[in-house]
């Protein structure tokens, strides 16, 4: 086994979530599906971005950070967690959100009113004028402050899933197949890695629900964060699979995303998002339809979380 140096950590969620087989789903696809429940990692409605923000908020804190920035769009998960994560710890969250999609006080925007967060909106499709925003901001607050990118898919947040696998590996599961949503890149990338070096056998599939180059930018975060854990390993763009599902846009629900949530909630009572997970368990049933899953295959979904999603945007 790899010697791996994990960076310290804050522990902020209730780990490990549990891995239950989706029985109904299982007989319905005629395949081996499991679910790793990372809807439940125990922060506001929990969500794959508070094993980031474990690494995330410990590196700010070791910086002296009183303010925490981060960004997203009008219903960012990954925006609200961080605000829920920052305040649990005594810092300040500060969220500058594109001005792009539900900014009405609803979904993570109810959330967020309800933490009292600073929450400021930003009409551009650029993140560089978001992040120089933030320095504007911090430096007018004259507090040390500390970035958090999108979604928290930097290289120390895609440690985060590097371990979720780990995690899995010690639950005692070895899967055939881990399939998720991509969206910023962290978590995929994340589980990508972590396959590499704690399940070899596994395949990682991506189901894309944005437009961004992530065939670029999986294998970039895959190499900054087996750099960060010391890891012995050799990246290429052939370690996993993409898939798209963006469908009419990101943050825009798709029919089929749609049915999969649907059929979540109504065969196993788990609710998926329309952003997200909806899409990317979508993608699952469409590759169980192509006959691209074997019936001998076992096959992991992680539930990334997104809640507030489902009260926010139109089905």
């Amino acid at each position: 086994m790899h010697t791996l140096s994990f960076p310290d950590k804050i522990p902020l969620g209730i780990f490990p979530t549990p891995v239950q087989k989706l029985e109904n789903i299982s007989r319905e696809l005629n395949a081996n599906i499991y679910i790793k429940r990372d809807d439940m990692t125990g922060v506001a409605l929990g969500g794959n971005k508070v094993r980031k923000l474990e690494y995330l908020l410990c590196e700010a804190q070791k910086l002296g950070a009183e303010i925490v920035f981060t960004t997203g769009g009008a219903q960012s998960n990954h925006a609200m967690l961080t605000a829920a994560c920052a305040g649990k710890i005594g810092m300040t969250p500060i969220l500058i959100l594109k001005k792009k999609g539900v900014t009405e006080k609803k979904g993570n925007r109810l959330l967020e009113s309800l933490m009292s967060t600073d929450v400021r909106f930003m009409d551009t499709n650029s993140y560089d004028d978001i992040y120089n925003e933030m320095d504007k901001v911090g430096a007018s607050l004259g507090k040390p402050y500390y970035k958090i990118p999108c979604g928290g898919s930097n290289a120390l947040g895609t440690v985060g899933y590097v371990d979720c696998v780990r995690e899995i590996r010690d639950q005692g599961y070895q899967f055939d197949r881990i399939i998720c949503a991509e969206g910023s890149g962290g978590t995929m990338a994340g589980l990508a890695l972590g396959a590499k070096l704690f399940m070899p056998a596994c395949r990682v599939t991506g189901m894309m629900v944005d437009t961004d180059p992530f065939d670029e930018i999986t294998p970039r975060l895959m190499k900054e964060a087996a750099e960060i854990l010391n890891a012995d390993v050799e990246i290429s763009g052939g370690d996993f699979d993409l898939i798209d599902m963006c469908g009419p846009g990101y943050a825009i629900a798709s029919r089929e995303g749609n049915e999969a949530v649907a059929l979540m909630a109504e065969k196993e009572g788990i609710f998926l998002d329309p952003v997200y997970t909806g899409k990317a368990f979508a993608g699952l049933i469409q590759m169980a339809k192509e006959g691209k899953l074997r019936k001998d295959e076992n096959i992991l979904f992680l539930h990334s979380g997104g809640a507030g999603g489902l009260f926010a945007i139109e089905m």
